[in-house]
C-alpha cells in the first residue's frame, strides 16, 4: 500500500519544529529529510526513522526496529501516536538529525 501525500504532510507539519523539514518522493514512498540530511522513510503509511543512539535515548521504550521494506537495514518505526505529538516528533528528529553525518556534496550532473 502506498503511501499518501497527506500522510506525509502530515508528518512534515508536525515536525517542522526541528528544522527545515521536507519530503521528497523517492520509488513510490518517501524520503524526510531535516536540515539536508535523510533522517527517516515513510512507506506504507509508517515512519521510520534512522536509527542512532540519540534517538534510541529520546525514544525510550517505544523503540521498535523493523526494516521499512524487504532488503533494507533496520529502522526504528514511530508509532502514529508519536505523530500527533508534534514536540515529540520535533524532538526525535531533530536529535537524530544532530547526531547522523553531514552528507557529501553531490556531484554535478554530466551534459
Amino acid at each position: 500500500m502506498a503511501t499518501k501525500q497527506g500522510t506525509v504532510d502530515f508528518i512534515v507539519e508536525q515536525a517542522s519544529g526541528a528544522g527545515r523539514v521536507s519530503a521528497r518522493k523517492m520509488f513510490g514512498e518517501y524520503a524526510l529529510y531535516c536540515d539536508g540530511k535523510l533522517v527517516a522513510l515513510v512507506c506504507d503509511e509508517q515512519l521510520f526513522l534512522k536509527p542512532t543512539a540519540a534517538g534510541r535515548a529520546t525514544l525510550g521504550d517505544e523503540v521498535t526496529e523493523m526494516p521499512p521494506y524487504p532488503g533494507a537495514k533496520a529502522c526504528f518505526r514511530i508509532p502514529g501516536e508519536t505523530w500527533d505529538d508534534a514536540d515529540r516528533l520535533a524532538e526525535v528528529i531533530k536529535v537524530t538529525a544532530e547526531a547522523l553525518p553531514v552528507p557529501p556534496p553531490r556531484k554535478p550532473r554530466r551534459a
